[in-house]
């Protein structure tokens, strides 16, 4: 039975100012869809809010997880029940291997207290897909790593995590040819039919390893169009123009019947 993650007529404030002005959008398990806009659209707001950072208010609207009510719950309980946030600028954590790092998330999100031995062979294995050298697993969180390094390191932490609802906010963003295609392989290891991914992006180059069952484009903050994997192709040829254009004209239209 499919699981879903609606995100229900939210308006989200940081700082006093609005940023989202009435997201609503539906994920269900076995899908892959794209957020997509113009920067400063909204779509890393959006990611953060889904994921419970307090920095984000919610002042109107919902956020339902297999139609529980997770809107006030902190992060830590909505990774608890599913949900996981690929960053777009990873942090640094000295003093914290990526081994260690990797492995209290694990305890902590599964309840599991697998044994060290067992831990690493499972790190070990999902290194392996990402083709990451083993070294990596001995050195501090994201310390003195690559654009490309941290970004691997982000679908690493996905991987072992296995979430219900992936959320990754522009994850190919800095990565070179190579290192988009292995990151691509990484996810598209984790889609699958119980689970869907929330795929953030700017550029639609990702969406050429990755097939996406819908795509939404977001613009100041709502959502101004979606569609199908079709709808990405547009964009790489016309751009975003083409779609604000009409989003415009609907805004007047409604301003002159008002």
């Amino acid at each position: 039975m499919n699981k879903t993650l609606l995100i229900q007529d939210l308006h989200v404030e940081v700082g006093g100012k609005e940023i989202l002005k009435g997201v609503t959008l539906t994920l269900n398990t076995g899908q892959v869809c794209a957020i997509m806009g113009p920067n400063g659209s909204g779509k890393s707001t959006l990611a953060s809010t889904i994921m419970g950072h307090p920095k984000y208010k919610v002042t109107k609207g919902k956020i339902l997880l297999h139609g529980e009510d997770i809107t006030s719950l902190p992060a830590n309980e909505r990774a608890k029940r599913g949900l996981f946030l690929s960053f777009q600028y990873p942090s640094e954590i000295t003093g914290v291997t990526v081994s260690n790092f990797l492995r209290t998330a694990y305890k902590a999100v599964t309840k599991e207290n697998i044994s060290v031995v067992d831990f690493h062979k499972l790190l070990k294995e999902k290194m392996d897909r990402l083709q990451m050298d083993k070294s990596f697993s001995k050195r501090y969180l994201n310390e003195g790593f690559s654009g490309g390094e941290k970004k691997r390191t982000e679908i690493l932490q996905m991987m072992i995590l296995q979430p219900i609802f992936a959320i990754l906010d522009e994850t190919d963003s800095g990565l070179d040819v190579d290192a988009l295609k292995i990151v691509a392989q990484g996810i598209q290891a984790m889609t699958g039919p119980e689970r869907g991914v929330l795929l953030i992006t700017h550029y639609t180059r990702i969406l050429n390893y990755i097939a996406p069952d819908k795509v939404y484009v977001l613009h100041q903050g709502r959502i101004i169009a979606q569609g199908e994997k079709e709808l990405a192709h547009q964009i790489e040829e016309r751009g975003y123009d083409f779609l604000l254009k009409t989003d415009q004209e609907k805004v007047i239209e409604q301003e002159s019947v008002l």
